[in-house]
């Protein structure tokens, strides 16, 4: 598994993926919602720069996301 983070100056967008087999890429990304102005967190499944599959989270449930999907492997000896 290989994790790219990166900081994208001319977007100040937050950005992470991780590779997974055949091309795919779980992208997570911070945005932001013009129509709404919020902030969101994008979690999405990419190939060849198309999103399939995404999910947007709310921030403030971001550290909770990522704890509980440690204690589901840890539980799951994943």
């Amino acid at each position: 598994m290989v994790i790219n983070m990166e900081n994208d100056d001319k977007n100040d967008t937050k950005y992470a993926e991780i590779k997974m087999g055949a091309g795919w890429f779980l992208t997570i990304s911070l945005t932001s919602s013009e129509r709404y102005e919020k902030e969101y967190v994008e979690i999405a499944k990419e190939r060849g720069g198309q999103k399939r599959s995404r999910f947007n989270l709310n921030p403030k449930y971001v550290r909770e996301l990522g704890e509980e999907l440690i204690r589901f492997a840890d539980k799951n000896k994943l």
